[in-house]
């Protein structure tokens, strides 16, 4: 009975009383309301930023140096391994730290907005 959407996180509110004599509609709307409130007092909604970016190419960069190495020794070229495998593990950690940047909402963020919306009198069970 909580509330969520498909494209983003939303918090999932327990069907309490106030939920349930306010209904689905005012729900939606106080929940953008307290995310407005969230965004307007400078909290980021995304988690991370460019240090967890670069982490995620330098861990790629190791994991695909060593898988790399591995590879190339395979074949008779273990440096050309590690360097190929190095570059892909860099790709893929970049890309992989801003898209799972991109779908979660930071702490800051959710608890803001669950606050905001305990003090309506809802009761916010989690985010979905």
């Amino acid at each position: 009975m909580g509330l969520t959407a498909c494209s983003a996180h939303r918090p999932v509110l327990y069907p309490n009383a106030h939920y349930q004599s306010v209904g689905e509609t005012v729900a939606a709307r106080d929940i953008e309301e307290c995310e407005s409130m969230a965004t307007g007092a400078g909290v980021d909604q995304q988690t991370g930023g460019a240090g967890e970016v670069a982490t995620g190419a330098a861990v790629g960069a190791g994991v695909g140096a060593a898988g790399g190495v591995v590879g190339g020794a395979i074949s008779g070229g273990p440096g050309i391994g590690a360097a190929i495998g190095a570059a892909s593990g860099a790709v893929v950690g970049t890309l992989g730290s801003i898209i799972g940047r991109r779908s979660t909402p930071s702490t800051t963020y959710t608890n803001f907005v669950d606050r905001c919306l305990r003090e309506k009198g809802y009761e916010p069970m989690g985010w979905q």
